[in-house]
């Protein structure tokens, strides 16, 4: 792979130790690591890019998605529902989707993301209708050319058993057990610079047994994988737990083998001081969904809180069903404006904010280590942003323009070294295509 050099941004944001901002830096990437970065660098051969004009950032992280849901926005009936009623609206149409249907919809999720800025996705896929496997999410990831962190999820506790999907939804809880093994042996990769790796993610409480969350923690931990589900979403979420559980969401996890640093939960809105100290004592990270908490109803999540207390938070756009966008830059802009509503115009600043999607996801999905922020040695995962157009233009803070006006799209994604987003240009797959494909199963779907 030949070299790559970043000329002259105006500003660069390392996100390192320091949150060092530098101005006027060049960056080097070799093999798919951040060679070197400082000012007026040797060119030595390599292709230049010029970045002037241009805000550089670490590539965003996306903590928490469904992708299967972008061929399900925008659906009459679940438009305006809470929770439960949204997913009782959306079940049986999910399960007429098949494996055509999940590969197109992640394909068309991880490439919104990537226009977005992000380089890296967690996917939480839970029903396999129609012969649908995890691996067709995974097969769509490979050919965009970005990381995925895909989940095992499940449902085994449909209906008639007391739980909220149908049954034909749920899984034999022996076969999910199985299947997570088969997935992670197939594709986990545990080393830097992983393009793919596997993790374990029943559903939520209302969807799966005791039995199974406490077999899947034991299952994850054995496989060196890690977990995730949705808790403490809305006020139902939290009754349901009361009623079933006789406690509380946090104290559900505990019991179960649910927290730790190789846990991390999808929305917690509804965490109480307690559940948000016992999160920060146990390194158990937190998915913050605001868009996708703001169309529900759900709520705020206490972030300024959770961020206070030390619990590592990072940024998910949730499904497109539910948000019903993928727009991770937007999401940022979210939850900065949400806490402010929450707790003032001084409770989250927008570099804090960015902060979150880079770093903070960064640590909640464990690869601090190699991705979220520009260091050297550490893998080049890279979001190059034109701040002279229209978006940022009189901005006086570039860096902050980024989630206070704009611009809303990357001119440049790098991924390991890669280009996989070239002047606003999706390079790793025919954009209008899959538009077109994605659109004629929705329609399908409708009909």
């Amino acid at each position: 792979m030949a070299e790559l050099l970043l000329r002259g941004a105006d500003v660069l944001v390392t996100m390192d130790a320091a949150r060092r901002e530098l101005a006027g830096a060049d960056l080097r990437i070799r093999d798919g690591q951040i060679a070197q970065i400082g000012h007026d660098l040797a060119s030595d051969g390599a292709e230049i890019m010029d970045v002037s004009g241009c805000v550089v950032t670490p590539g965003l992280i996306n903590t928490h998605h469904h992708l299967f849901q972008s061929l399900t926005r925008a659906v009459p009936g679940g438009q305006d529902a809470l929770l439960f009623g949204w997913l009782q609206t959306l079940y049986p149409i999910w399960g007429r989707m098949g494996p055509e249907e999940i590969h197109v919809s992640a394909a068309l999720g991880l490439a919104e993301l990537a226009l977005s800025g992000c380089s890296l996705s967690s996917d939480h896929l839970y029903l396999y209708p129609n012969g649908a496997r995890l691996d067709d999410s995974i097969a769509a990831a490979q050919e965009l050319g970005v990381r995925l962190l895909a989940t095992r999820g499940s449902m085994s506790i449909g209906e008639s058993a007391g739980g909220l999907p149908p049954d034909a939804l749920v899984e034999r809880e022996a076969d999910i057990l199985e299947d997570c093994i088969r997935v992670i042996d197939a594709h986990h990769d545990p080393n830097p610079g992983a393009m793919i790796q596997v993790g374990v993610a029943p559903c939520s409480p209302f969807s799966v047994s005791r039995e199974l969350m406490r077999d899947a923690a034991i299952l994850a931990r054995d496989k060196g994988v890690r977990l995730h589900t949705h808790l403490a979403e809305n006020d139902e979420d939290i009754a349901y737990s009361q009623e079933q559980f006789g406690c509380r969401p946090g104290q559900y996890a505990e019991d179960l083998g649910w927290t730790g640093d190789d846990v991390w939960h999808a929305h917690c809105v509804k965490l109480d001081g307690a559940e948000i100290d016992l999160f920060a004592r146990s390194h158990t990270g937190v998915a913050h969904c605001p868009c996708s908490n703001c169309r529900l109803g759900s709520g705020i999540a206490p972030i300024r809180a959770m961020r206070d207390a030390g619990v590592r938070v990072g940024l998910g756009v949730d499904g497109s069903a539910s948000n019903d966008a993928g727009h991770l830059i937007s999401e940022a802009r979210q939850a900065m404006l949400l806490q402010r509503v929450a707790n003032g115009a001084d409770a989250l600043p927008a570099r804090e904010a960015l902060e979150i999607a880079t770093r903070g996801g960064a640590e909640v999905l464990g690869r601090l280590h190699d991705l979220g922020s520009l260091e050297t040695g550490k893998r080049a995962d890279i979001a190059v942003w034109d701040v002279t157009g229209l978006g940022a233009a009189g901005a006086w803070d570039p860096v902050a323009a980024l989630l206070l006006c704009g611009p809303h799209q990357v001119r440049d994604l790098i991924v390991e070294g890669r280009k996989v987003v070239s002047g606003g240009t999706l390079l790793t797959a025919d954009l209008q295509a899959l538009v077109a494909r994605a659109n004629g199963l929705a329609r399908a779907l409708a009909e």
